[in-house]
């Protein structure tokens, strides 16, 4: 038997945050990143249609991108002082995930983070307040997923809180929001969400909903990244709806190494999320072709790419990541991102163990070992072709 989780109300389109006045509620705790979501008016608005609804609010400003367990304990304590019955989470991966960890401490303060990490073992939620997630960027798809991704400073490792305990309750996706992301962050989110869809695609864990979802999604992000990346705004329309359609694929089917690599070492490396899924993914789609070739082959068919067979197929379909990397100036290796090869191999072994026992390894197509991680890690570092 499988599950298959999203919000109970997903609103899309222009206008979707404008749900927020027909909310019941008493107290709103919202949780953003910068300054910016203020100065620009998004928060003011939502402030002010909360009031509309009767709805008091309290904002807790400055989540950093990699949000930590020390923001999520500060986070935490200030909901228990304030005692909202909604938690809104509005910005980028971000924050979303940052309120939602905190929402699980705010429930639930005795709860230890090293229990939160385990997968699907949290309690039940919602014994307090419910949640709502607003997102202003078209990658993450946590506006509908069970995920939270929060940075352990000690180890800098970036740590998956999993379990559809923390799945919002009420998404508003409004278009609106997303028409002043710059370039970079285009490349970077929109990396991020084709990464989503392709690996839910491949998943050990998909189904019949999430493959509809997530191919649905990479259709959409193969066509459209390009023209919103260069400012088409019904082009970035279009990503924003199909990034939310990824994150209810990945939600349910979960995900593979891609994911692992990067939450091991986008922290330690300083690698953008996005990027880093971007700079892995080609390497990751050669290594997991030899179990998942014929399902990479669909895509490609599905993509109308040409090739005879399916391996064909499949190096057609990274040919077409690697000219959307290329087109969108983004890194295609960790060298020449920027990162330090003294320190790159200082760290192999370590992130290599990390990766492997990272909880989206579980659900990719081909097993992965320790010795075959560091060789695909090398492999992304310098640039060579993964033929093991």
């Amino acid at each position: 038997m499988q599950r298959f989780t999203i919000p109970r109300d997903v609103y899309i389109g222009s206008g979707a945050i404008d749900r927020l006045k027909e909310l019941q509620g008493r107290r709103a705790f919202i949780v953003i990143g910068s300054q910016r979501l203020i100065k620009d008016g998004t928060v003011p608005k939502v402030q002010t249609l909360l009031r509309e609804a009767g709805i008091a609010s309290e904002v807790l400003a400055g989540i950093e991108a990699d949000p930590t367990v020390a923001t999520v304990k500060m986070g935490a304590q200030k909901m228990l002082d304030y005692q909202p019955d909604l938690i809104i989470g509005i910005g980028g991966g971000s924050p979303i995930d940052a309120a939602k960890a905190m929402w699980i401490f705010y429930e639930y303060p005795s709860f230890t983070f090293e229990e939160a990490a385990k997968p699907f073992n949290l309690p039940t939620l919602r014994k307090k307040a419910r949640f709502i997630a607003i997102p202003t960027t078209s990658g993450t798809g946590t506006e509908v997923t069970s995920f939270s991704v929060i940075s352990d400073t000690d180890s800098n490792i970036k740590y998956p809180i999993a379990d559809f305990n923390v799945t919002p309750d009420l998404a508003l996706v409004d278009t609106d929001l997303v028409s002043s992301m710059t370039p970079q962050l285009i490349a970077n989110t929109g990396m991020d969400a084709l990464t989503h869809a392709i690996e839910a695609y491949v998943s050990t864990a998909r189904n019949p909903i999430t493959d509809a979802l997530a191919m649905r999604s990479i259709e959409m992000t193969a066509r459209d990244i390009i023209p919103s990346y260069k400012g088409d705004n019904a082009a970035r329309e279009n990503m924003h709806i199909s990034q939310c359609m990824a994150g209810m694929a990945f939600s349910n089917a979960i995900l593979g190494i891609v994911h692992s690599m990067a939450h091991k070492t986008g922290r330690l490396f300083g690698v953008p999320h996005g990027c880093a899924n971007a700079i892995y993914l080609p390497y990751c789609i050669q290594y997991n072709a030899k179990t998942a070739a014929p399902i990479f082959a669909d895509i490609a068919r599905r993509l109308s790419l040409y090739g005879q067979t399916d391996a064909e197929l499949t190096d057609r379909l990274v040919e077409l990541i690697r000219d959307l990397r290329r087109q969108m100036s983004m890194p295609a290796t960790l060298q020449e991102f920027g990162v330090d090869e003294g320190f790159f191999l200082s760290q192999l072994d370590s992130i290599a163990e990390g990766a492997v026992g990272d909880p989206c390894t579980g659900t990719n197509p081909r097993p992965i070992d320790p010795a075959q991680m560091r060789e695909l890690f090398l492999a992304t570092y310098y640039g060579k072709e993964v033929d093991f």
